[in-house]
């Protein structure tokens, strides 16, 4: 018998269920196609989404994903976007790239500032684009060239002096030093001849002008930005005649991101003895000095009187180990705590390796001077290239990752100054201080970076940026004339996409004492536009030598009031003010940047009211105790400044 399906048989129940599916989908499906911001409008929503894809800079969105999101506008919108426009705001979503726009830089004046940004961003647009593929072609060539990486990278370097001298009187150690590393040189200083540079001797009128013999022996690292000279890891400058003390000294320096470091003279007296040593060997050692109270008589007497063991003043005594026309062999030689100089086959002195520096950074020897090279031999060179390599700096551990920015305005946003291949230096920053901003909401910390000269470099970068979150890529070629640029994107980044109340800007190099920086930003009341840093007043632009500026460039005779670059603060009002006149072609730009930040604003201040606060603990030189900021800290030495921290003590770490 056939029974009737009723309203409460299982057919008709289950056709009903079918039914309310198929409308509530429906219903949501429309729900979503109409509020396409809804997902950015709820609590929480926006972070929950972007935790859930990952943006690569190829164009395609990925289910794994880490990176924050960008704040949500003020004023919602619905308007339809073009591909151009998605893509670049799709970039600045995933926080690896700044939305600063550049394009609009270009000037019709031949050399201007705007004009090499405007080509420099040009170049960086097209690199940028190609990184994908580069990275591709990268790894294969790698598989297949070991051979041929071994044999950029020979064990010695043999060269006679014409070789030398063919050479740009340059020698290329493709792959730096390692310990044990020797440099021997044979060589024949030349006469003293007059000296007219004003770069060495400013002469009155009717004055004779000096007689010089010197030269100078350099190790050189890569340039880090186009418009740099190499860094000079080791400067050794013997000065047989010409030096302002009148006597033949040895000079030695270090030139570390285009600022030099303390001499290390070594004049004729042995280094004290409660002076440190260099793996056990002093820095100086001693040599007769014409002012020890000899006469040129009395020196062949000395001779005389030391052959026959008559010695009496000093038990070992040397003439200054260069002389004019005399051939010399000097030996270099790395050790484990600096580098060792030895002339004839005795010591002359040690030099301890400088903050920022290892031996594989040391890829080119220059001799130039008044020397007459006979030949170079280096050996003990390390056979393999030990790279850039961000493998031997980076800890790709998910303990290190920035996490998502906060929903809500931040009190204060740090960017830092980088370059593309500043790993190490990068990743220290995360190890150490970063992590203090990293675990706090009211705190966002991040890397900017332009792209580097290589491309192996920018292949790294890129996949650094996008493992950590912490880095914006700047997307020009890299310059020294225009870190003013990075310096801009950091104030468009604190206002525009984190909405912090202060803005501080910092080196890679920098270590932060973020409580304090805190502290001393509090003391200021609320409303009133701040600039806090170690402020420089009355400083006049060098108008000749290497780091002249034109008067083109700038044709006041004084600065305006500037804090030093390493560190300062600035008010989210000065920021959106420097902004809102790049956009609007109003801004006027200059190549030193911390000079820039004070021309803005004391151009904001003709309007509004800025409170200058001035505080030498934003160290510009080193570390102070009890500092704000310390700069030119080494990765190890950042290590030691954190531990001591941790431990309550503010103090320095003087290690290199």
């Amino acid at each position: 018998m056939r029974r009737s399906s009723g309203p409460g048989t299982p057919c008709r129940r289950r056709a009903i269920q079918v039914l309310v599916a198929v409308s509530l989908a429906y219903a949501l499906a429309v729900l979503l196609l109409e509020s396409p911001l809804v997902s950015t409008s709820l609590p929480g929503a926006g972070a929950s989404a972007a935790a859930s894809r990952k943006l690569h800079l190829d164009g395609a969105w990925e289910g794994v994903g880490r990176t924050a999101p960008a704040r949500p506008g003020k004023h919602p919108h619905r308007e339809t976007l073009s591909a151009d426009a998605w893509w670049g705001r799709a970039r600045r979503l995933a926080g690896i790239v700044s939305g600063l726009e550049l394009r609009h830089l270009n000037s019709t004046r031949s050399g201007s500032l705007r004009k090499v940004a405007a080509e420099a961003a040009e170049s960086g647009a097209r690199v940028f684009s190609g990184l994908e593929a580069l990275a591709t072609t990268l790894a294969s060539s790698r598989d297949s060239s070991g051979e041929e990486e071994k044999s950029k990278c020979p064990h010695s370097i043999v060269l006679s002096g014409d070789e030398f001298r063919e050479r740009g009187r340059t020698v290329e150690l493709p792959c730096g030093l390692t310990l044990g590393s020797y440099i021997t040189v044979a060589a024949t200083p030349h006469q003293a001849h007059p000296e007219r540079d004003p770069k060495i001797t400013m002469l009155r009128e009717g004055e004779e002008p000096i007689m010089v013999s010197q030269f100078m022996m350099e190790l050189q690292g890569l340039k880090t930005v186009d418009g740099e000279d190499p860094p000079r890891i080791l400067h050794f400058n013997p000065r047989l005649r010409g030096d302002w003390s009148g006597k033949p000294v040895i000079e030695q320096n270090t030139c570390y991101r285009m600022q030099w470091g303390t001499p290390l003279r070594c004049e004729g007296w042995r280094s004290r003895a409660d002076e440190e040593t260099v793996d056990g060997l002093v820095k100086c050692e001693k040599w007769i000095r014409d002012d020890e109270g000899r006469s040129e008589e009395s020196k062949t007497s000395w001779w005389l009187n030391r052959l026959i063991g008559r010695t009496k003043t000093v038990s070992v005594d040397w003439p200054y180990p260069f002389v004019e026309d005399r051939l010399f062999v000097l030996t270099l030689t790395a050790g484990l705590e600096g580098y060792h100089v030895n002339v004839d086959g005795r010591h002359v002195t040690s030099f301890p390796y400088r903050t920022g520096f290892v031996l594989e950074d040391a890829t080119g020897l220059s001799l130039n001077g008044d020397l007459d090279v006979q030949s170079v031999f280096a050996g003990t060179l390390p056979t393999t290239h030990p790279s850039f390599s961000p493998q031997k700096h980076l800890e790709m551990l998910p303990s290190w990752q920035a996490p998502p920015l906060p929903d809500e305005p931040v009190e204060i946003f740090i960017g830092i100054l980088s370059a593309g291949n500043h790993f190490a230096e990068r990743m220290a920053a995360r190890k150490t201080w970063m992590s203090a901003a990293q675990k706090s909401s009211n705190v966002v910390a991040r890397f900017f970076v332009a792209l580097h000269g290589r491309n192996e470099v920018n292949v790294e970068l890129k996949k650094e940026a996008e493992f950590f979150g912490d880095i914006v890529i700047v997307p020009f070629m890299d310059s020294y004339d225009l870190v003013v640029l990075k310096t801009i994107a950091i104030c468009e980044y604190g206002v525009h996409v984190v909405s912090a109340r202060y803005i501080m800007k910092c080196d890679d190099d920098t270590f932060v004492r973020l409580d304090s920086v805190m502290a001393e930003v509090k003391k200021i009341q609320n409303g009133i536009s701040l600039y806090i840093g170690n402020m420089n007043y009355h400083h006049k632009p060098l108008r000749d030598g290497k780091w002249a500026v034109t008067y083109e460039e700038w044709p006041e005779e004084d600065y305006p009031i500037y804090a030093n670059g390493p560190g300062y603060v600035i008010s989210s009002d000065i920021a959106d003010s420097i902004l809102s006149d790049f956009l609007n072609h109003k801004l006027r730009l200059f190549k030193m940047e911390d000079v820039s930040m004070g021309m803005w604003v004391e151009r904001f201040n003709n309007t509004r009211f800025v409170k200058y606060v001035h505080s030498v603990k934003f160290c510009q030189f080193g570390c102070i105790d009890d500092y704000y900021t310390a700069h030119y800290q080494s990765p190890r030495q950042m290590l030691c400044l954190w531990d001591k921290l941790q431990a309550g003590k503010a103090q320095c770490c003087n290690m290199r």
